[in-house]
């Protein structure tokens, strides 16, 4: 059980140096003035925004400007990486057919980072 997310919710990541916001496209999923998002709301660049700058030296861009500086980690700009849905969905709602995002979902990047939620946005809505 956890709150129902919508657009402008913001969200983290452990290797991300400042916090991101979702967008949640509108088709058919209005609740109050913003759209609710589902587990299919994981788009990089279209959904999922970047977080500044990513530190993960998993991340061939960083591991190369590190090599670079000799060894010193070296933050570059980050550019999510996720392909797999949000987890888990709502077991209760769904949205277009799809399982309700909530709050206590989350997302691989293939970076290395566990995409998480720190607001869940305007929704109120309890789901399951």
């Amino acid at each position: 059980m956890g709150f129902g997310v919508c657009g402008g919710a913001v969200m983290s990541c452990p290797f991300g140096v400042a916090p991101s916001v979702l967008t949640v496209l509108p088709q058919n999923k209005v609740f109050n003035i913003l759209p609710m998002a589902t587990i299919m709301d994981n788009k990089p660049l279209v959904n999922i925004l970047p977080f500044a700058m990513c530190n993960c030296p998993a991340n061939p861009t960083v591991a190369a400007a590190t090599v670079a500086a000799l060894g010193v980690l070296t933050p570059m700009p980050c550019i999510p990486n996720v392909v797999a849905p949000w987890t888990p969905g709502s077991s209760t709602v769904t949205i277009g057919g799809q399982p309700a995002l909530t709050d206590s979902s989350q997302c691989q990047c293939l970076w290395g980072g566990v995409i998480t939620f720190t607001f869940a946005g305007q929704a109120t809505i309890m789901v399951g």
